[in-house]
């Protein structure tokens, strides 16, 4: 079907677009964001196989972003942060059942994006932009949580991840939706294989994205294309044409469908005329989840562990940004950046004032992006675990306040969020506090985070001081959104179309 599909465009394109596009004075915007993808997938991050050429030639066309950060290190935090601008423990997206518990929108959870959010789809209709989510919604799957709702015109996919198969009369497999109607579930209309791995999804996925692009282009309007694949999540899946095709197995096989993917979106951009007015931006919800390797996770390069941890490997990841004649090809910039400023980003393109009557915790980039200054603010990175600040991150160096991989009850089951990198009294199975004395590395010269500062050296307390002003500012301001992941209720789950 994708090869057919394809040509189509092709014909299309040739046949309707023989022109270029004119120019709109708000920049079309696509947020590409992958699922549990690592910072150390991507061959222009050193993965030695070398198998997503169309995201290093991304790369090499504009801009890399090696200090890029999530808001949280598990998917719906993550996500809520992205749309909403704001850390999770500010927009509600977060649990107070437990002492820095992650937390997440499964079936049978209540509650979603709080109402009194405002998401960048909803902002971005100021100017008339025409917003598609096209993938993995994942924050609420009620209806008055799910996009349509909540400022996207149009919706491809899902709203949970593709979890199963389950045994329908007890738990229903995950619903797909094409706009507000649901069209089948995971599994039953929407085939994954679990022993083979196959699955069409993503070049679905794609699909959705190319017509799109291709509708919007030809009625001459701004767009905001939200691209939330999910095949690098387990159980990963890849279309028949790229199974067996990776060194890496599966998982790889997945990353090259998702890098085609990526390359063919570009591509259209650029056959439409509009790549000089499309801002593109390509990164992942979380670090790889190593506790499902290693045949069905990624890599996080250099750094220690993995999603679900504030180590570096659960939360920096892999950023592109893209937009020809305007960021400077085959640019590297080290500003300490995070997905929240994408929001208030987007905002600055399309030319919209941010939200006045809410703390935002996004930055706007364009600055760096186009080289009108090499670095912003010395502004601070927050790790978050639920409502529980475990470390931050200011310049070079990275103080944690409290330290844990997961619980002894995980670890002994087999659940190791850390595997063959743990580090004696920093991967810790009990949840330690060093509120007193943090436990301080120097990223630059430890991006592994194996080897602490010594307290009683210059360095450190010369650190602590500066650090220790931004908690206390960050705290003294903090005003706690109210949490929306405390509830699941069996009930709540979607059994019917």
């Amino acid at each position: 079907m994708c090869t057919v599909t394809l040509t189509l465009f092709c014909a299309i394109i040739c046949c309707s677009l023989t022109e270029k596009a004119p120019n709109i004075s708000s920049p079309n915007i696509i947020i590409m964001l992958m699922d549990d993808m690592g910072w150390g997938d991507l061959g222009v991050f050193g993965q030695p196989s070398k198998e997503t050429p169309n995201l290093d030639e991304m790369a090499a066309q504009g801009m890399l972003l090696p200090n890029f950060y999530t808001a949280n290190p598990l998917c719906s935090p993550s996500r809520a942060a992205l749309l909403s601008g704001r850390l999770p423990v500010r927009n509600g997206f977060y649990t107070t059942n437990a002492h820095a518990r992650n937390a997440y929108t499964p079936q049978e959870i209540v509650g979603g994006i709080s109402k009194d959010e405002i998401l960048l789809p909803q902002m971005l209709k100021k100017k008339g932009y025409v917003s598609k989510i096209v993938g993995k919604w994942h924050l609420g799957h009620r209806p008055q949580y799910l996009p349509l709702e909540n400022g996207f015109d149009e919706w491809f996919g899902a709203p949970n991840c593709h979890f199963g198969p389950y045994n329908s009369s007890v738990r229903p497999n995950i619903p797909v939706y094409n706009n507000s109607e649901m069209v089948g579930r995971y599994y039953e209309e929407f085939k994954i294989d679990r022993k083979t791995g196959e699955s069409n999804l993503t070049q679905m996925y794609l699909q959705e994205g190319l017509d799109f692009i291709l509708r919007q282009t030809e009625a001459h309007r701004p767009f905001f294309l939200y691209w939330a694949a999910d095949a690098t999540h387990a159980p990963v899946y890849a279309s028949k044409r790229f199974l067996g095709q990776s060194q890496r197995g599966r998982y790889g096989d997945a990353v090259m469908e998702l890098d085609y993917s990526v390359g063919q979106i570009l591509s259209l951009l650029q056959n439409l005329g509009v790549e000089n007015n499309t801002f593109v931006f390509f990164t992942s919800d979380n670090g790889a989840a190593l506790t499902s390797g290693p045949n069905e996770s990624g890599s996080n390069g250099p750094f220690l562990c993995g999603k679900e941890t504030t180590f570096e490997g659960g939360m920096r990841e892999p950023a592109i940004a893209w937009w020809p004649g305007h960021i400077k090809e085959g640019t590297v910039s080290f500003q300490l950046a995070n997905v929240m400023d994408l929001f208030t980003t987007g905002l600055a393109l399309a030319g919209i004032s941010p939200p006045d009557d809410r703390t935002l915790d996004g930055l706007d980039l364009t600055p760096v992006l186009l080289k009108r200054s090499h670095t912003l603010q010395n502004r601070p990175i927050f790790y978050y675990r639920g409502n529980e600040l475990m470390a931050v991150r200011l310049g070079q160096y990275k103080a944690h306040y409290w330290t844990w991989s997961n619980s002894w009850e995980e670890f002994k089951s087999g659940i190791n969020f850390c595997p063959g990198q743990e580090v004696p009294g920093v991967t810790t199975h009990e949840q330690k506090e060093h509120t007193m004395q943090p436990i301080i590395f120097h990223l630059g010269r430890d991006p592994g985070e194996k080897f602490p500062i010594r307290v009683t050296t210059k360095e450190y307390q010369d650190v602590l001081s500066r650090i220790s002003l931004v908690v206390e500012s960050h705290k003294k301001t903090l005003v706690p959104g109210i949490p929306q992941l405390n509830m699941c209720d069996v009930a709540v789950m979607v059994r019917f179309i």
